[in-house]
């Protein structure tokens, strides 16, 4: 649970941020130890100096040291608060800077991070779409992919209206399909289709299907062609006929089937070619075919069609995303690895995809900069003035603090060479001026 922001926490809630809270402590420890240990050779030293001249020595390296270290505590203090809590002018600096801080560092990100020149290098250095092929030809990776983008189509599926969605599929039915007029563009992919010679294959399949047919069921034949035999003629004569008439038209349907150029053939593509014709020509046989289409495709009727679609291609749907192992998923995850191998084999692909990358982040970049870095200045500014010195200390302080334990360190061999210099050189001067 993260600890309420005190004093003594710095605002600190995160794990990372107890460890540098940690770390500040620490260091803030070993530099209050220099300074107790610095003030301890202070006294003994001012105490030995007088009987032991070489303890002025000492003395004056503690002393120094303590200098150093009190100055540069106070300069580390005064950043984040007032020392000692008095309020010594130009103390507590990042409170009361708080604002122009925040806008100097999003000026500072906008001008050196988010500059057009920056930025371009950047991107130029980085090839990221052959590191994106490197991830997608992963099967993992691949599969994380075909998650997100079920889980982005189901739960686009989870918001949809279906009254809505009925909606369209039906204004989309009317409009592809009931509006435009059926006769000319039957008639063009009619003609089409007979010109292509696709109608063979279908003269083939019906063929087959009918000797088929009439060999499974003669009995069905025989039932109807006896049905038109005069009543009078002897059951002979009706079985005789039957038989005959049953192998022709087997061989006939056979016949057909075989022959590429049979008469039957040669006129039902005929047929269909004056059909394609008429539909392109003929205002009556027009006027039929929309009277027809309108007659089906009535209002109440597309909308039952667009609801009975919808549901059921809907419930296809949110099963196959829903189920790792269906179709979808795996050509999904297929797709996804077999686009990546392509991104690392296919350099002019990559150069494509990387420049129009690019252009994009450059165009973002250079419309969004000023927003961006005003995102860092409000920020800071929506920030506490406490708050936002404490969150600064918390991230640089634990490095502050050399600054002390270096000042101590460098005030106490400061000391000692003022003091060195001062025995040695300025003493005998002094002496010989008397």
């Amino acid at each position: 649970m993260p600890q309420p922001r005190t004093r003594r926490t710095l605002g600190a809630v995160s794990d990372a941020d107890f460890q540098r809270l940690a770390e500040l402590r620490r260091m803030q420890t070993i530099a209050v130890a220099l300074l107790i240990a610095m003030a301890v050779l202070f006294v003994i030293s001012f105490v030995l100096q007088a009987r032991f001249p070489a303890w002025g020595f000492v003395r004056a390296a503690s002393e120094g040291g303590m200098v150093g270290a009190l100055a540069d505590w106070f300069a580390v203090t005064a950043l984040f608060r007032h020392p000692l809590g008095i309020k010594i002018p130009h103390t507590n600096l990042i409170s009361q800077k708080k604002n122009d801080i925040g806008e100097g560092l999003g000026s500072f990100v906008e001008e050196n991070f988010l500059a057009d020149e920056v930025v371009h290098n950047k991107l130029s250095e980085i090839s990221g779409a052959r590191r994106a092929g490197e991830w997608l030809s992963d099967r993992r990776s691949a599969e994380r992919v075909g998650e997100m983008v079920a889980n982005a189509g189901l739960g686009t599926l989870a918001v949809l209206d279906d009254d809505d969605v009925q909606e369209l599929i039906e204004v989309l039915v009317r409009r592809h399909v009931v509006e435009p007029e059926w006769g000319p563009l039957l008639g063009r992919a009619t003609e089409t289709f007979v010109a292509g010679g696709h109608h063979g294959a279908l003269l083939d399949i019906a063929a087959d299907r009918l000797a088929e047919w009439l060999i499974a069921h003669p009995a069905a034949f025989d039932r109807v062609i006896s049905s038109r035999l005069p009543s009078w003629v002897p059951s002979v004569v009706d079985r005789f006929v039957d038989n005959r008439l049953h192998a022709e038209s087997v061989k006939f349907a056979q016949n057909v089937a075989r022959d590429p150029e049979h008469p039957a053939r040669i006129a039902i593509a005929r047929f269909l070619t004056d059909l394609a014709g008429d539909l392109q020509q003929q205002e009556h046989l027009q006027q039929q075919l929309e009277s027809f289409k309108r007659e089906v495709f009535d209002s109440p009727r597309i909308r039952a069609l667009a609801a009975s679609t919808w549901r059921t291609a809907r419930a296809a749907i949110v099963e196959m995303l829903q189920d790792p192992q269906s179709d979808l998923r795996v050509r999904m995850v297929s797709a996804a690895q077999d686009f990546g191998r392509k991104l690392q084999e296919d350099a002019t692909l990559q150069y494509k995809i990387d420049v129009w990358v690019m252009e994009v982040v450059e165009h973002l970049v250079r419309t969004y900069r000023h927003d961006l870095a005003n995102v860092i200045t409000e920020t800071v500014q929506r920030w506490d003035a406490q708050e936002a010195a404490e969150k600064i200390e918390l991230q640089v302080g634990k490095d502050l603090q050399f600054i002390r334990i270096n000042g101590t360190l460098v005030g106490s061999l400061a000391g000692l060479v003022i003091y060195t210099i001062a025995t040695l050189v300025i003493s005998p001067l002094a002496g010989i001026s008397h």
